[in-house]
């Protein structure tokens, strides 16, 4: 497994370092006022701004897939940009490499049609409009993609989508678009073939954007509830076909997830950073609180746990580059349960190092605790990939021959061995009974 970083890459790591500490830093404080203060429906100047800029000098759509043609990253490559990125909640916006565009410029990319992708993907990738993915429902637990209940069922030469829709990112932006509506087209099918997906312009009649959804708090991934009520769309806005939404479903969250667990690294990265200065600068009890045992301690755990993390998600990316997403199934569930406890662990230490100062937003520690939380549930809740990774290993592990992982009962004979030839044998006045004696003691 080669975990070097290519050329390509290095070079695309320092000219994003240097955008970072040239505009988007001294810009943060700025772009989490104006959401602060212009909420979730609006444009936010500084963030738009800096895009601009971000698009200019060619830092943009850094996160499309590699092609046949050699356009395009591996994941292998994108991963440390992500990483640079999370650093600051906002940074993969700046680049146009957030969720959900990314996500649906993915699917639109793997998936849509010509036409579609003229239509949709094309303006997406230009950043000159937004999107939304519309897929889990209040109503199921949506942990589950097969429990889906929103309808999409065919009248004609249109589909008509009813359902109740929340947690759909990016539908507040004035600048959205489209969603991606996962919906059952078929509900008698075989459980995975239920699903399709759709796309819905979202000024089509019947689409209401009901609320916007705080996050603990936060409204900066401008999640929200979103009623779709007798929706009709061409038959031609299906995606790849019915019964393939499940399909397309886990072929977006794999990537994405990847993306995820990148920038939360970056995130706790500079977590870990500011708590660093600020145990130095800071005394209680008559010395610093770097000097406190467990101050140290909480430090080298975090540093032992971003560099176990960074390593299993450049496996993952690795994998996904190298076998392909389905082979590394195992390696993506394992860094959407690492990455996040990872995260939200360190924010947690660090809110504790500046005491009351990190409940505010002074150091930006609340919305990043509030990140880091949702990442727990959000492309799949914890308990879900723990229960994949173990299916995962067992078939693995049964998979294998029984002699390299025995773990069947002794035998009566090969218990007694075990005792003749240990530390301490039985003495030979225990023999008593033939039924346990020794082979030895029976031959004779």
């Amino acid at each position: 497994m080669d975990l070097r970083y290519t050329d390509r890459s290095r070079e695309l790591q320092q000219r994003l370092s240097a955008f970072m500490d040239q505009h988007v830093y001294p810009a943060e404080r700025a772009v989490h006022q104006e959401i602060e203060r212009l909420g979730p429906w609006a444009v936010y100047p500084t963030l738009l701004d800096l895009r601009g800029k971000a698009k200019s000098v060619g830092l943009w759509n850094l996160f499309m897939p590699g092609a046949p043609d050699g356009q395009g990253l591996t994941n292998m490559e994108y991963a440390p940009l992500a990483e640079i990125m999370g650093r600051v909640l906002f940074g993969a916006e700046v680049f146009n490499c957030s969720a959900p565009d990314s996500g649906n410029m993915e699917v639109l990319h793997k998936y849509g049609t010509p036409e579609q992708k003229a239509r949709w993907l094309s303006p997406l990738l230009e950043g000159t409009i937004r999107s939304a993915f519309a897929m889990t429902e209040p109503d199921v637990a949506s942990s589950d993609a097969t429990a889906i209940s929103s309808s999409i069922v065919r009248d004609g030469d249109e589909y008509v989508v009813n359902g109740r829709k929340w947690y759909t990112s990016g539908a507040t932006h004035p600048n959205c678009e489209l969603m991606i509506f996962m919906g059952r087209t078929n509900p008698d099918a075989e459980r995975h073939r239920q699903q399709s997906m759709v796309l819905i312009p979202r000024d089509t009649p019947g689409v209401h954007v009901a609320r916007a959804l705080p996050v603990l708090g936060s409204y900066l991934d401008r999640a929200c509830e979103v009623w779709f009520d007798d929706v009709r769309v061409p038959i031609e806005n299906v995606l790849l076909g019915e019964g393939r939404g499940f399909e397309i479903a886990q072929g977006r969250l794999g990537p994405g997830r990847m993306h995820h667990c990148m920038r939360l690294i970056g995130l706790s990265e500079r977590v870990l950073e500011r708590m660093c200065r600020r145990v130095d600068s800071r005394s209680t009890f008559g010395r610093t609180i770097s000097e406190q045992s467990v101050t140290l301690e909480r430090i080298a755990e975090a540093r032992i746990s971003i560099e176990q993390a960074r390593l299993l998600t450049m496996k993952a990316s690795w994998m996904m580059d190298t076998v392909g997403n389905s082979a590394a199934r195992q390696e993506i569930a394992m860094i959407k349960v690492a990455a996040p406890a990872l995260a939200h662990q360190v924010v947690d230490w660090a809110i504790q190092a500046f005491g009351g100062a990190g409940l505010t937003n002074d150091f930006l520690l609340s919305p990043m605790f509030a990140n880091s939380r949702s990442m727990r549930l959000l492309d799949g809740p914890d308990e879900v990939h723990r229960n994949q990774i173990g299916r995962l290993e067992l078939q693995r592990q049964r998979a294998k021959s029984t002699a390299e992982a025995a773990a069947e009962v002794l035998s009566r004979d090969e218990a007694v061995s075990m005792s003749d030839s240990g530390l301490w044998p039985r003495p030979a006045d225990w023999l008593s009974d033939p039924a346990v004696a020794s082979p030895t003691e029976r031959k004779g």
